[in-house]
């Protein structure tokens, strides 16, 4: 696709508004290619039969609305491939999808998906903090509920925020079982009756992470399921762009209040941390260039051992000279070596990284 017909699909977009009506309909009236991520919470076709009772009798707002009941998998199956095609379709060539499922259907998407061609990336368990019991007491309490990630394609360059989501799990790296609470208290929308709004509001946190780790501000974010707006209220939040679709009024009209009340973060918040990868390369050469260390000073390693810089930004010891990479590595017998994490410079009678220097830099770059 031309870069100009990429600029008029980007314009054609109804950002940050929720459509009514169905959701393959509407889908396939949008551009092609014209949105980063998709968050799909399509119905679970629970396939409920009767009510359900609490021990002390009091019934249980289960999820038996309409838009949950198909009359067979068959027809449930054919939703689904005609769904992910819209879907498909309105992805760019390095956007990728999430779809929340229960283990009534979760499946059945999974084989749609790689049917459809997208590309598996990973399945993540949410496990619920707090689930509902089962009160009948004849199956194991359904604690969980299946995402699957997946890219448009096999090798497309999917965006995955690795070092934001390791910092959101105190510097550890994001597992695939997410343990968050289920929508209740204060977060939990009521209708003016007083009732659940949505029998299946999903938690903030869940979209949360899911965002921060697979999308950047400024990003556009598909819903098709878009129910009392939980992607559209994250995505505000967090600087990206959402599109909704929601067939039902009541639900649309609840949304709509939702995200009147949602009120953007600045920008310096909305900044993540990066990979090392994607931070602006500095020369070690350049310290010396600007001052920042001397000719003539001394390096020293964790061992007392040292080297003496010289003019052009390399080191010279007593047996061995090379870059700041080289000479490390020589003095560790090791086949390579982190030059900026191995050698440190004396200030006022105190030993620090050079890291440190190129730091300032990197500052100084993004200011």
């Amino acid at each position: 696709m031309a870069v100009k017909d990429v600029a008029k699909g980007a314009a054609m977009l109804p950002l940050d508004q929720i459509l009514d009506g169905d959701c393959i309909e509407r889908m396939n009236a949008l551009p092609a290619a014209s949105v980063d991520l998709i968050f799909a919470d399509p119905p679970y076709n629970l396939q409920l039969r009767g009510d359900l009772h609490r021990p002390d009798n009091s019934k249980v707002d289960a999820v038996d609305d309409a838009w949950d009941q198909f009359d067979s998998f068959k027809v449930y199956d054919q939703f689904t491939r005609a769904w992910l095609a819209a879907a498909r379709r309105l992805l760019k060539p390095n956007g990728a999808i999430w779809v929340i499922g229960s283990y009534h259907n979760i499946f059945r998407v999974g084989a749609a998906l790689q049917d459809q061609g997208f590309w598996l990336l990973n399945d993540v368990v949410w496990r619920k903090s707090n689930p509902m019991p089962n009160f009948r007491g004849k199956r194991l309490t359904n604690a969980h509920e299946t995402m699957i990630w997946a890219s448009k394609s096999e090798g497309a360059k999917y965006t995955f925020n690795y070092e934001a989501l390791k910092e959101l799990n105190e510097g550890v790296q994001m597992r695939s079982d997410w343990v968050l609470p289920i929508c209740s208290g204060h977060e939990r929308l009521k209708d003016d009756k007083g009732d659940k709004a949505h029998p299946t509001q999903k938690p903030e946190s869940l979209l949360h992470r899911v965002l921060v780790g697979t999308t950047n501000p400024g990003d556009v974010v598909l819903d098709p399921f878009f129910g009392t707006g939980t992607t559209g209220a994250v995505a505000k939040l967090l600087g990206r762009h959402y599109i909704g679709i929601e067939r039902e009024e009541s639900y649309r009209k609840v949304a709509a209040k939702r995200l009147g009340q949602v009120r953007p973060l600045d920008g310096a918040s909305l900044e993540t941390t990066l990979s090392k990868r994607a931070l602006p390369r500095v020369a070690f050469g350049s310290l010396v260039e600007r001052g920042l260390l001397r000719p003539g000073e001394v390096l020293i390693n964790a061992r007392g051992q040292a080297a003496k810089l010289r003019v052009d930004g390399s080191l010279v010891s007593a047996e061995h000279r090379g870059s700041i990479h080289q000479v490390g590595a020589a003095l560790e017998g090791a086949p390579s070596c982190n030059g900026w994490t191995y050698w440190q410079f004396k200030r006022d009678g105190k030993l620090i990284p050079i890291d440190i220097l190129r730091q300032q830099i990197r500052a100084e770059m993004h200011d």
